[in-house]
């Protein structure tokens, strides 16, 4: 994984409540849970992604002398504060779904237990790289979704929110299921298989555009891929046909033509039939141009021949639904459940868990939310993956987060499927835990 920005990329209430924390001796065990409050309008689930990321900044994270001496110079904090961070290492312990689960409202994804100084003081950075995560694994699940079999690529990188965000997408994407991702780093960093073609300019600069393609092709034989809407879309699908033929005996393989503008599926199919007519069925036809699972899903529902998509802007800014409400939240401390009750954003007090039921053919059925230790029948969805600070096994490889995000989405029942509105998926609040909270509210504040 690339390296972790500075521990100053926090929010400064952290800083302030971290000394507040210490002038007053408040170092006792809290237990925090990330989880999302609502789900986004049309959006029937969510998909976890981002743990390797968390676990990796909580391995890892610390200041530096240099850092040390800015916040001394800031002239906000107290020799004990600075002593504090100075010497600052996580070690505590997490709780999580594995990435590539699908996940609820209210349903914790992540769960930290550690002296409250360390655990408040991680929240920001916590919540910047789950949330983002999820948002493009839920977000390019339901194109997997819209478009089974085909392959998908993501194209967002160029207009992500910053580097960061380019190349996390790009891994939250693979999880969620695409085929690969245009991101150079995100092979050499992640594994995640990495896919290219050409660009207008490249047309452009030459004088003939049947140059341009042979060009390409000789350049790059094992990769040949056409973008063939510089012009005239089936004007250069005839010249693709013809200059195929050629590369064919030169051992070349034209493996697809690209479109990227208009009417897609129109498009498509005169390709198409140019392509056939032309001794060519094994050429493929790759669509992108500001898609989304809205529009792949037209076009696959309308038979449009097309083999694959790139899909780039509107995953990658989650366009339709550009945030998640998400909390990271205290629930325990000093041993004892706390409870928020804010109108709109009340908390369900205690360490939980989550456990899935599912029918008799597999699909996900119910979920239950409890306290940890109230055992119930199904799937306890949150597992230990870290203590003192370290985690307890190697890096989950992300062959096998994609594989469980496959499992998952096949389990989904069928309602929640759909683009659409879908009836919201049954979590049952155990009585367990509404007996805690009801106590909880009891207690004077």
């Amino acid at each position: 994984m690339p390296v972790q920005p500075s521990a100053l990329l926090t929010d400064l209430y952290q800083f302030t409540m971290l000394q507040g924390y210490l002038e007053q001796g408040m170092e006792e065990t809290a237990v925090f849970e990330f989880f999302v409050r609502k789900l986004p309008p049309n959006r029937g689930f969510l998909m976890a992604a981002g743990l390797e990321s968390a676990l990796e900044f909580l391995e890892t994270v610390h200041f530096t002398p240099q850092e040390v001496d800015w916040l001394a110079a800031s002239g906000r904090f107290n020799r004990r504060f600075l002593d504090y961070v100075a010497g600052f290492r996580f070690s505590g312990e997490v709780h999580a779904m594995p990435e590539g689960t699908v996940f609820f409202p209210d349903e914790p994804i992540l769960r930290l237990t550690a002296p409250i100084p360390q655990a408040q003081l991680v929240e920001t950075r916590l919540i910047n790289l789950l949330h983002y995560q999820c948002l493009v694994a839920s977000k390019a699940a339901r194109t997997v979704l819209a478009a089974p079999g085909k392959l998908l690529v993501d194209f967002g990188l160029r207009r992500a929110h910053g580097a960061e965000a380019g190349l996390l997408a790009a891994r939250a994407a693979y999880i969620a299921g695409f085929s690969g991702t245009s991101n150079v780093l995100a092979e050499r960093e992640f594994g995640v298989p990495c896919y290219g073609t050409m660009a207008h300019s490249f047309v452009q600069a030459h004088d003939d555009e049947t140059a341009a393609f042979e060009h390409f092709a000789r350049a790059q034989p094992d990769n040949v891929v056409l973008l063939i809407d510089t012009y005239d879309t089936e004007a250069a699908a005839r010249k693709v046909a013809e200059l195929a033929l050629r590369l064919r005996r030169d051992g070349i393989r034209t493996k697809a033509v690209r479109l990227d503008s208009g009417d897609l599926g129109a498009h498509a199919r005169a390709v198409r039939r140019i392509l056939d007519q032309g001794g060519l069925p094994e050429v493929g036809i790759f669509a992108s141009g500001n898609l989304d699972e809205f529009a792949v899903r037209e076009l696959v529902s309308g038979g449009a021949p097309i083999d694959g998509f790139g899909v780039g802007t509107r995953m990658l800014t989650s366009a339709d639904a550009p945030y998640l409400d998400c909390a990271y939240k205290l629930e325990e401390y000093a041993g004892q459940p706390r409870r928020k009750r804010s109108e709109g954003k009340a908390t369900w007090p205690g360490r939980k868990q989550v456990y899935r039921n599912y029918d008799g053919a597999g699909a996900m059925e119910r979920d239950v939310l409890t306290l940890d230790g109230d055992a119930h029948a199904g799937q306890g969805l949150l597992r230990p993956v870290m203590g003192q600070g370290r985690r307890l096994g190697p890096a989950v490889p992300l062959t096998e987060s994609r594989a469980l995000a496959a499992l998952e989405l096949g389990r989904l029942p069928e309602p929640l499927r759909r683009l659409g509105v879908s009836p919201p998926y049954p979590v049952e609040v155990a009585p367990a835990l509404r007996e805690l909270a009801a106590a909880v509210d009891a207690r004077p504040v």
